[in-house]
């Protein structure tokens, strides 16, 4: 299941399926991924450039976004 997180400045793509649940992004940014809130992606809690160096990291690719200008 692919959810979406959008705002004007970024849209953040998770796919579940995908997911290996590393940990990696709420490690790096826990303002931004809290697993245990609903919708656990926060993408006002940080800089949209933050969030993306985050998501670039992902090592299963179950996270993806594309940045607005």
């Amino acid at each position: 299941m692919q959810r979406v997180y959008s705002n004007d400045k970024i849209t953040v793509f998770w796919d579940s399926e995908k997911c290996i649940h590393s940990g990696n992004c709420f490690s790096t940014l826990p303002d931004v991924f809290k697993p245990i809130r609903r919708p656990w992606v926060d993408i006002d809690a940080a800089d949209a450039e933050v969030i993306k160096k985050t998501i670039d990291k992902c090592p299963s690719g179950a996270l993806t976004c594309r940045l607005h200008k």
